[in-house]
Order: structure tokens, then C-alpha cells, then sequence
């Protein structure tokens, strides 16, 4: 009997002990299967499978791995690794085991329900690893950099009822912080300000307004505040499509920084408009 034969007959046996749900059989027999003939992705593959039904995803993700490493298009020993590494909590192992399945077979029914569950999976982490800087955040006293945490991650998962109620204790800090912030703000500071709100509202008229009274009510035009000024009223000619006032502000700001990337970016994305 060759090696391949052998290495059947081993498989055989280890699919009824799988079939009985016997799995340690199973896997002794796949091992055997193996030793036999390592060129056979399928041993790989079915030995993961045990591994996977007693929970043992360390030994899962290493058949998954051997199973790619055997051949790399089998798209099951994606499948196989990205479950294993799903379930060890390597989400983005997971997600990138999925996608390169997917880059074999983009309709699998089964990746493509894996790239779903890892997806959520990873939002989740997101969300639970910003509550738990937000957290720390405000218990360092800083309401600002807390609130906007939190609010990245109410953006990600708005009806988790956890995080709106640590927004709840959040906000009126962030709030005071804010408005003593602004208090202490001098003019040109506020006018700004006043620039950025109607930004962030996408009025980009009114903002366009805000930044063009700050500006002239400045003598440096080279201050950083100035530069700033410069950069978000380009932001808002870009967004109106007023390329020549894009360029123009631009222009003012590289001739102070001229490695500022967003000024270089949006000035060449304005001559490229033109």
C-alpha cells in the first residue's frame, strides 16, 4: 500500500469516528493520515474541523494555516482559520483570513456570513475599548477628549444603552469645560470659532463669512491662527466648488508651510477641478 493509500485508508477511518462525534479518534486518525501523506489538504482540513467541535481554536488555527499552506486555494482552509481565529477573538486575523478566501471565491456563502460576524464583532471591540478610554479619560479630568470618544463611538453602536448612559455623566462636564474654554478665547480666537461651528453645520457660506472677519480683523497674516483661517475657508470653497478661491488660500498657506499636506492636496485637487 503507497503512502497516499495509506493516508486514505487513515482518513476513512477518522471520518466515521467524526461521524460518531468522536472526535479525539478522529483526530489521532487524521494525525496518522498525515504522517502518512502531508500533501492532502483534506486531513488538515478535517482535523481542524475536530479541533473546532471541542473548542481547542488553537489547534484549529494551526490545521487552517497548514491547510493554506497545502494549497493555497482551498478556500475551506480559509474558512477553518478565519473560524478559529474568529473565536480566539483575533477579529482582524479573522477578517483578514476571510477576505483572502474571498479573493479565491467572492460568492462563498460561507465567508461571506464570516465577514459579516466578524464585522460586528470588531464594532463591538471598538465600541467597548472606547468606553473603557473614555472612562479613563474622565477620570484624568479631561471631559473634552471623553466626549469626543464617546461620541465616535456612538456613531458605531447609537442605541447601546451603556454608552449613552456614560455620555449622560459626560456631557454637562464637557459642556462646562466648553464653555469656559470659550470664555477664554480673545476675539479673534472666537470669530474662529464661530468659523469652525458653521463648518462642522456644513453652512459653508456663513463659515466662509466667520474666517473672512477673523482674517481681516487680523494684522499678521501669517500667524498660525491666520494659517488656520486660510485652510478651513479653502476647505469651504473646495465644498462650494469655488476652485479659484480654493487654490488661492491655499496658496497663502503653502507660502508659510510648504509642506502642509492638505493644503498641497486640496490645491491640487482644485487645479485638477480647473
Amino acid at each position: 500500500m503507497s503512502n497516499k493509500q495509506l493516508g486514505q485508508a487513515k482518513k476513512s477511518e477518522g471520518n466515521a469516528f467524526f461521524k460518531n462525534k468522536q472526535y479525539n479518534e478522529a483526530i489521532a486518525k487524521y494525525g496518522e493520515a498525515i504522517a502518512a501523506d502531508n500533501t492532502d489538504v483534506t486531513f488538515f482540513s478535517n482535523r481542524s474541523a475536530c479541533y473546532a467541535a471541542l473548542s481547542d481554536w488553537e489547534h484549529a488555527a494551526e490545521d487552517g494555516k497548514s491547510c493554506i499552506v497545502t494549497d493555497k486555494n482551498f478556500v475551506k482552509g480559509y474558512f477553518r482559520l478565519a473560524l478559529a481565529l474568529q473565536n480566539l477573538k483575533d477579529y482582524e486575523g479573522a477578517s483578514e483570513a476571510v477576505k483572502r478566501g474571498m479573493g479565491i471565491d467572492s460568492t462563498n456563502a460561507d465567508l461571506k456570513r464570516m465577514s459579516r460576524e466578524i464585522d460586528e464583532a470588531m464594532r463591538m471591540k471598538k465600541v467597548e475599548a472606547a468606553m473603557a478610554t473614555a472612562e479613563t479619560q474622565l477620570a484624568a479630568q479631561d471631559a473634552t477628549g471623553a466626549f469626543k470618544t464617546c461620541d465616535s463611538a456612538l456613531r458605531l453602536d447609537p442605541t447601546n444603552e451603556a454608552l449613552s448612559r456614560l455620555m449622560g455623566r459626560i456631557r454637562p462636564l464637557y459642556e462646562r469645560a466648553e464653555k469656559n474654554r470659550v470664555a477664554g478665547l480673545d476675539k479673534k480666537e472666537r470669530m474662529k470659532e464661530e468659523g469652525d461651528e458653521k463648518f462642522k453645520a456644513a453652512n459653508f457660506e456663513a463659515a466662509i463669512a466667520a474666517y473672512t472677519k477673523c482674517l481681516d480683523y487680523m494684522t499678521d497674516q501669517s500667524s498660525e491662527l491666520a494659517l488656520k483661517c486660510f485652510g478651513n475657508r479653502a476647505a469651504c470653497y473646495k465644498q462650494l466648488s469655488n476652485f479659484e478661491g480654493t487654490i488661492m488660500d491655499c496658496t497663502q498657506v503653502l507660502e508659510h508651510r510648504p509642506d502642509d499636506l492638505k493644503a498641497l492636496m486640496r490645491r491640487a485637487q482644485a487645479f485638477e477641478a480647473l
